[in-house]
């Protein structure tokens, strides 16, 4: 998310709910960005053997903000800590930072365009 912040025209993330996989693509044009939601039978699986769950078009500081928001709130109801626990990983703490600088940094830029 935060290159897609920073200008790229494509970024993705992938969740595992093993043996079930669902891919975010962003696509960004400008100030635009289009999300499209797939659900895969498993996490290598091609794009095309997707189906399209849910897609939408907004703006870019609307889903930074979403995005800073909902992990936001993952902090505040599990806890750092306990986010191992739960998703066997550690909280992307320094991602979720590097993301909100690049939202203040580019959200100026956003509102002249």
């Amino acid at each position: 998310m935060t290159r897609l912040v920073g200008g790229e025209s494509e970024c993705r993330a992938q969740f595992e709910a093993e043996p079930t996989a669902f891919r975010w693509i962003f696509y960004r044009q400008g100030t635009d960005v289009w999300i499209r939601l797939l659900e895969l039978p498993h996490g290598n699986a091609h794009d095309k053997t997707g189906t399209e769950i849910w897609s939408t078009q907004q703006d870019i500081d609307i889903v930074a903000r979403a995005v800073i928001r909902c992990f936001d709130e993952v902090v505040r109801e599990h806890g750092e800590s306990a986010y191992r626990g739960k998703w066997g990983e550690h909280f992307p703490r320094a991602e979720l930072e590097a993301l909100r600088s690049a939202w203040r940094d580019h959200r100026d830029d956003w509102a002249a365009a």
